[in-house]
């Protein structure tokens, strides 16, 4: 004869989510106006009201008695610790609306893997950027903080692209691994070297070549000059501007 399974209990921790941190908060234990706190059944389809009572054998009120003691929860620094003995509380936490919004339940193993993979891109990153050619440095620092690297040595070139690695190792590698890095880049020396320029405040994009002064085109509002020179000139219109205003940056 096949033994029964037995049930094992264990304490568990809770901590609030990012968004909220207070050294002290406390969690709605019952239901009122101001606070919904039901639960639908799945099974008999109807919204079961939830109460904490350390003194019962169930979070739902439909299973109490008229002798229930409702007890504050309280989260101190974040956290909040069940020990297995208080069964009834675990279950009302399970149930409660605010459990995955507001707080969680500490998962040790999913918190290191999570940890883990977030070590792992920054370590990705890291070495992507170490990888970067001279060329490729300064294209990304044109792109990602808008300014003029001429004036700026090759070891504050790596220092900056390493730390925006390290911070920021997602958005690092979105940036290094987009098609258009070369050409946001070029077009940045095209600004850089004054071969076009903004007017009225940024709503407009001009030449500035020696031989032609006119203006290239509008910039809808909300959009970025960049963005929308780059737009241009990987049109069959462009093409021809483009070739030509990398020769007068050689």
């Amino acid at each position: 004869m096949a033994k029964a399974k037995t049930i094992q209990f264990v304490s568990k921790s809770y901590k609030l989510t990012r968004g909220v941190a207070p050294l002290s908060f406390m969690l709605p234990v019952r239901h009122t106006k101001r606070f919904s706190l039901l639960h639908f059944d799945e099974k008999t389809g109807t919204n079961r009201e939830l109460r904490y009572a350390r003194n019962q054998k169930s979070c739902f009120v439909d299973e109490q008695d008229k002798n229930a003691l409702l007890e504050p929860i309280i989260f101190e620094d974040g956290f909040l610790y069940v020990p297995k003995e208080n069964q009834v509380l675990q279950e009302f936490l399970h149930y409660h609306p605010l459990n995955g919004k507001k707080f969680v339940e500490v998962d040790k193993a999913k918190d290191a893997a999570e940890e883990v993979q977030d070590l792992m891109v920054e370590a990705d990153a890291l070495v992507e950027a170490k990888k970067l050619t001279l060329d490729q440095l300064e294209n990304v620092c044109r792109v990602l903080f808008g300014k003029d690297v001429s004036n700026m040595s090759t070891a504050e070139l790596k220092r900056d692209v390493l730390v925006y690695a390290r911070n920021n190792p997602q958005d690092f590698l979105e940036v290094i691994n987009d098609p258009e890095l070369k050409l946001m880049g070029t077009i940045q020396r095209f600004f850089e070297n004054g071969l076009l320029k903004t007017r009225k405040s940024g709503k407009e994009v001009w030449y500035n070549t020696p031989t032609n002064k006119t203006k290239m085109l509008n910039v809808p509002f909300g959009a970025e000059p960049l963005d929308m020179v780059a737009q241009f000139l990987q049109d069959d219109d462009g093409i021809e501007v483009l070739k030509h205003l990398e020769t007068l940056l050689d």
